[in-house]
């Protein structure tokens, strides 16, 4: 199967109205609507989607031919015709026989949430890594909904819902997808197989680590950038950053670090997207300390957070020794700002703003810096004293007779991993 990547050529955007379903259980789930139709807008729009109107339905269930059922339909059908929609948006994710209804009475491209995601990502992906992943989480998606997608496939106009994968059309059946499923798992097994040795190479250097993660667009990007002058591409859009960026980062002390930034997380991730990126987001797994970045200027910003530990608990990464970075602090009303938390394991701060950015850094310092402790190594056990190097920082040698003497300060989780070694040479506890 091939994979081509197709801009719109025809100067033509996509002309959508885009379709809520509140049912009772959304209700229930602690969901705002309002707020998941306003983010499909930003998401609409990030695509490259010209958002002519945005309708509602509540419904005490799914229709499960219709979904929005059949009344509905007819309204969304007079709209369409009326502001000349070519598309047509749901905020929740469709069944391949609710799309093939949809497109049938609607005669327009019927996309999803899940897809309309996807397809930014498509865009976004820019190596080979990203690349791979997007079209495993495409082609996931698609699979089961084939005898849905069959006017989606079969457009040639371009757009949304075309790209990637969908550019196959009909002739890819699923033998083909799940040939070609493989294929991309067999090739990300060598991506994660890589990206392993890089990180064990960097546990063995004894370098802390530390992953940026957070919601999409709450400006991880820029925090990076302007902490490490590394040249990211920063821009105010969801999911800016696809690819995972790591950087070194040098303390006030002059010790160095590794800053790690992570594709921003969404209210409503598809599940594809999770277990196609689980390698990236595997930074997260194996980072130190984690600073969740917030937009503390977002109204929504509480909701927003709650969505990041929820796919953090996905990743089996909650529990991480956190920090939350409330940022944006020049986009935040005062009145606001004076509420939020800062101290402690919370910081405001702008990423704009050096002072800021020299208290984070000495807040990452403080983090790093350990317990001091003395051990008395016999001199001849050359792979103990390499052990202690790499467990802390060495702040004086001496000799005492045959034993070496070294008072150290390590960090607790990293004399943790090596404690039943080390504790027996212990000389004197934690000053």
């Amino acid at each position: 199967m091939k994979h081509t990547t197709h801009e719109v050529d025809n100067g033509i955007a996509d002309r959508a109205v885009l379709v809520s379903l509140v049912t009772p259980d959304v209700k229930r789930s602690g969901m705002n609507p309002e707020q998941s139709l306003d983010e499909l807008v930003n998401l609409a729009e990030t695509a490259g989607v010209e958002v002519l109107t945005t309708m509602t339905q509540n419904k005490e269930s799914v229709d499960t031919k219709w979904f929005i059922g059949k009344g509905k339909v007819e309204e969304l059908r007079a709209a369409a015709e009326e502001l000349g929609a070519t598309t047509a948006i749901f905020d929740q994710e469709l069944s391949g026989a609710q799309v093939r209804n949809l497109e049938e009475a609607l005669d327009m491209k019927i996309i999803d949430r899940t897809q309309l995601i996807l397809d930014i990502f498509a865009q976004r992906a820019k190596t080979r890594e990203g690349i791979l992943q997007v079209e495993l989480a495409q082609l996931s998606y698609l699979l089961p909904r084939l005898s849905g997608h069959g006017k989606n496939l079969s457009r040639l106009g371009g757009g949304i819902g075309t790209r990637g994968p969908g550019e196959t059309k009909l002739e890819t059946d699923r033998r083909h997808i799940r040939d070609r499923i493989s294929d991309l798992k067999h090739s990300l097994e060598e991506v994660v197989r890589h990206r392993k040795l890089h990180r064990e190479r960097r546990k063995k250097s004894g370098v802390f680590q530390v992953a940026l993660v957070g919601y999409t667009n709450a400006g991880k990007s820029t925090l990076l950038r302007e902490l490490t002058d590394a040249d990211v591409y920063v821009e105010n859009q969801l999911f800016a950053t696809l690819d995972p960026t790591s950087r070194t980062l040098e303390l006030p002390s002059g010790k160095e670090i590794v800053l790690t930034d992570t594709v921003g997380f969404i209210q409503n991730l598809p599940h594809d997207l999770v277990a196609a990126f689980r390698a990236t987001l595997e930074e997260v797994n194996e980072a130190d300390l984690v600073l969740h970045v917030v937009d503390s200027s977002s109204p929504t910003r509480n909701e927003h957070m709650v969505v990041v530990e929820e796919v953090l608990g996905q990743l089996g990464a909650a529990g991480k020794p956190t920090i939350v970075i409330y940022n944006k602090k020049d986009m935040c009303p005062p009145d606001e700002r004076m509420t939020l938390p800062d101290g402690g394991d919370a910081m405001v701060v702008s990423a704009y703003e050096e002072a800021d950015l020299a208290r984070l850094k000495q807040t990452l310092q403080d983090r790093l810096a350990g317990d001091t402790r003395t051990f008395a190594i016999p001199a001849e056990r050359g792979d103990l004293i390499a052990l202690v190097y790499r467990t802390g920082e060495v702040k004086s040698q001496d000799v005492d007779g045959e034993r070496l003497l070294l008072t150290v300060e390590v960090n607790k989780q990293d004399f943790e991993k090596h404690a039943r070694t080390l504790e027996p040479f212990l000389e004197q506890p934690a000053t």
